[in-house]
């Protein structure tokens, strides 16, 4: 399961091109191989887990070498943050954030396309993630209490390249699925999202619901499908635990989908 889960990791476009979203710039890697040998803690939480693919990735290219990763930037016993990774490519430093996400598009939040980003559960938006690029994670590298940790690898804050890898699956609404973005990449849109009410269209189709690790991989056939009948008596419980879920769909011509349930 790891491999075809870094094969999703690997085939998911980035977000963005360029910097041509709040000047981020894309960090910018083809990648050498798609076949991973590496361990892997199943224990970690999913961004936590593809830092592991990225790091994986880094090591396989010839031009580019990790200096450190997941750095604890501490003021005293206070940690501030943390930096994902430092690394020379070319021989030139750079400070890589890394991000995984799965963003909803909905046009009743915000005015403008990023603002209409959401996550599953209307906690989290894109906006706020860059917002805490910008604001917070990528400023860290020129603070002072940073500025110790730099000393050691010989590096100065200011001769460092901050860029970030952004990947995002999008998911578009049921009756909108056709939309093209403007603004971010999209290549990125991957499914749809239906509520309850929506469900009831899919009453022909099957149904598998992977753990969440397995958001990453792109459907296929090889798994215990489920009927419409049972599969919505086992979500019945997330739509009353207001919790949203990816499932993989079946169409009766036999396409494979990736949606999301919703509860709102």
């Amino acid at each position: 399961m790891l491999q075809k889960r870094y094969e999703g990791f690997l085939n998911t476009p980035c977000l963005w091109k360029g910097d041509t979203v709040s000047n981020l710039s894309q960090f910018e890697i083809i990648s050498k191989s798609d076949k991973i040998d590496v361990i892997i803690d199943k224990k970690l939480r999913l961004g936590k887990y593809v830092e592991r693919f990225v790091s994986f990735e880094l090591e396989q290219q010839e031009n580019i070498s990790i200096l450190a990763e997941n750095i604890q930037i501490q003021d005293g016993k206070i940690t501030l943050g943390e930096l994902d990774c430092l690394l020379l490519k070319s021989n030139k430093p750079i400070h890589l954030e890394i991000i995984y996400k799965f963003y909803l598009y909905d046009a009743s939040v915000g005015e403008t396309e990023i603002e209409h980003f959401i996550g599953p559960n209307r906690k989290d938006s894109l906006k706020e993630k860059l917002t805490k690029l910008k604001d917070k994670q990528l400023p860290l590298l020129h603070s002072t209490e940073c500025k110790n940790f730099l000393n050691e690898l010989n590096l100065l804050s200011e001769d460092i390249s901050q860029q970030v890898y952004f990947k995002a699956q999008l998911f578009m609404p049921f009756l909108k699925q056709n939309m093209q973005l403007k603004t971010l990449n999209t290549a990125c849109i991957v499914g749809f999202y239906v509520n309850e009410n929506e469900l009831n269209n899919f009453s022909d189709c099957k149904f598998f619901i992977p753990q969440k690790k397995d958001w990453l991989v792109f459907p296929h056939t090889n798994i215990n499908w489920l009927n419409f009948t049972d599969f919505k008596a086992i979500v019945q419980d997330y739509f009353e635990q207001q919790f949203s879920t990816l499932c993989w769909v079946k169409l009766k011509n036999g396409e494979l989908k990736k949606v999301f349930l919703v509860w709102w």
